[in-house]
């Protein structure tokens, strides 16, 4: 056995070239998704003040937005959106003319080849602000259902590459796979929001998306966050109802969730990087106490470490630059 002083493990860490020589784990553009929110309206691009450099957008200032992300050559975006009317009944979520039906078209007209996402979820459509459908103050499972089959598939008939319900209902996946099928859109994926933790991480995002519930919470139906082997539960039982992909939220808190899930399944697996987690790093920035692109970088590396594929994250678009200026590209 060789040991120190002809062992020296720090030969492979002396310079910047040996050690990217050596990496076990890279981040690239090539591994991310960008989060992208539109409402209704026109020249509108309205920072969120709760996430610095994150915006919303009108349909008509998506061009530059996702033309620039292609040029990033960050591979894909997952769309949120904001309608100028809610109800019970969560009417716009489906709407052929509805704000993310309009910016699936928008966006495919403009680039082509950019993967479009889209967030199937009622919370931001409903007056309430919960993911389905309201029945004597508790959320309806059941009831719900048919209404998420029915906004993946507008969703899809638009031009969406792929669905992602985030809504926790039981059978969701399923009604959503007969749905697509039954329509003739066998081909386009479904990315389940499999173990999705009722977090404190998400405060940034519900002020972006405006959906926030109005009363409760969403404990009854998103993951307590103690929990992991009923996490391997929920990702089993997505696969079995025909999920291409499954997805840990959040990713930070959650590595050991994202290790044991990469460790059971061979699925794709996506980790979504969100809001609160985007917003502390940002703050700590701000504030001179961290060095944001280190912070990032790190951060990014662990969640691909743990097991993650492919990251969601609002960090995206200066990952995509900094790796960029790393290669020496322009």
């Amino acid at each position: 056995m060789v040991v120190f002083p002809q062992l020296r493990l720090r030969r492979l860490r002396r310079t910047e070239t040996i050690r990217r020589l050596v990496q076990e784990t890279r981040v690239e553009a090539s591994d991310l998704v960008y989060p992208l929110f539109v409402e209704e309206g026109k020249a509108i691009k309205r920072e969120i003040p709760s996430m610095p450099g994150i915006f919303r957008f009108s349909p008509d200032q998506l061009s530059a937005e996702v033309e620039e992300i292609a040029r990033l050559k960050i591979p894909a975006i997952i769309l949120f959106g904001i309608p100028e009317h809610k109800d019970e009944a969560a009417s716009m979520a489906y709407h052929p003319e509805g704000i993310v039906q309009q910016a699936i078209r928008t966006i495919k007209k403009s680039v082509p080849e950019l993967l479009v996402i889209t967030d199937v979820c009622l919370c931001e459509y409903t007056s309430n602000g919960h993911c389905g459908i309201v029945s004597n103050g508790y959320v309806d499972n059941d009831r719900t259902l048919p209404l998420l089959a029915k906004t993946a598939l507008s969703h899809a008939e638009a031009g969406a590459d792929m669905v992602a319900p985030s809504d926790m209902m039981d059978g969701r996946v399923k009604i959503i796979r007969e749905t697509l099928d039954k329509a003739g859109y066998q081909n386009i994926p479904i990315l389940a929001y499999s173990a999705k933790y009722a977090s404190a991480f998400y405060g940034p995002f519900r002020e972006a998306a405006e959906s926030a519930p109005q009363f409760g919470d969403r404990r009854s139906y998103q993951m307590d966050p103690p929990n992991v082997r009923e996490a391997l539960r929920e990702v089993e039982q997505d696969i079995n109802e025909g999920a291409d992909m499954v997805m840990i939220k959040p990713a930070l808190p959650y590595l050991d969730v994202i290790s044991r899930v990469r460790a059971t399944f061979t699925h794709p697996l996506v980790a979504y990087n969100v809001s609160g987690e985007y917003s502390m790093v940002k703050a700590a920035a701000q504030q001179g106490w961290l060095d944001e692109k280190r912070t990032v970088i790190e951060i990014i590396t662990a969640i691909k470490r743990a097991g993650a594929d492919i990251i969601i994250t609002y960090h995206a678009k200066d990952i995509a630059r900094w790796t960029e200026s790393m290669l020496g590209e322009t």
